[in-house]
């Protein structure tokens, strides 16, 4: 019997084992794909962080409205959040990481909160810089029936009032990291002071009195004013009289 030979080796591939060509084209495939992944993750937090950025430049603080009113999406804001871009002070408050913090944060925070908040008494005092008080937490007041929002951070002290005139009376509106807070004026504020007296010791409303004058932030006239709508007006007639 004759033996044959033949000049092309014989394969002992297993029947099922991919082809070596095969196999370089599904892993450049799954290569490819995954490039196009993290290509597409890296165009689309881009192109967010611009319009991000552009927003934050003119508001301190962000909330979700105005997020979403830029364009940006809940999930995109939730990607900015992990990837530590967007910083999450609170449910519906952000701030960018990168967005300096300004000495009133606190009051643009609790405003954004609670648009109806007027900052008073001892936070006015600190805002307008009149005495040697330095609140602990972020005195507001509020309207009898609003509701009181849910603050963790910074710590908030409420009054009440059922008088509404005293949301605006002696109430200007600032413009601070691009948020309207409404404070009290000086005026305004030493009248709160002795009205809220028990509160706060007679001590700090004579010395807001008596700074408030002397940095020429209003007149005896301005608070006695005050005062009067405060129904506190016989109460400061003798620390008043004593500054003349």
């Amino acid at each position: 019997m004759g033996v044959f030979f033949t000049r092309h080796p014989i394969s002992f591939a297993r029947p099922h084992e991919p082809h070596p060509t095969r196999q370089v084209l599904l892993l450049l495939n799954v290569t490819l794909k995954s490039q196009c992944v993290t290509f597409t993750d890296t165009l689309m937090p881009s192109r967010i962080q611009h319009k991000l950025s552009s927003l934050a430049s003119a508001h301190e603080v962000l909330t979700t409205a105005q997020l979403l009113g830029a364009g940006i999406s809940d999930q995109s804001i939730t990607r900015l959040v992990e990837q530590g871009i967007l910083v999450r002070e609170r449910r519906g408050i952000y701030q960018h990481a990168d967005c300096p913090v300004s000495e009133n944060h606190d009051l643009i925070q609790v405003s954004k909160s609670a648009s109806r908040a007027v900052i008073v008494l001892i936070s006015a005092l600190r805002y307008h810089n009149i005495g040697t008080q330095q609140p602990y937490q972020v005195w507001i007041q509020l309207p009898a029936q609003t509701r009181v929002p849910k603050i963790d951070w910074p710590p908030i002290r409420v009054i009440r009032t059922r008088v509404q005139e005293l949301q605006t009376e002696g109430v200007k509106r600032h413009q601070l990291g691009g948020t309207e807070v409404a404070i009290t004026t000086p005026a305004r504020t030493v009248a709160d002071c002795f009205k809220h007296r028990n509160k706060l010791g007679i001590d700090v409303c004579v010395e807001a009195l008596r700074e408030t004058l002397r940095g020429r932030q209003a007149t005896i006239g301005e608070m006695s004013e005050m005062g009067k709508l405060l129904r506190v007006g016989k109460v400061m007639k003798p620390y008043l009289e004593a500054m003349i």
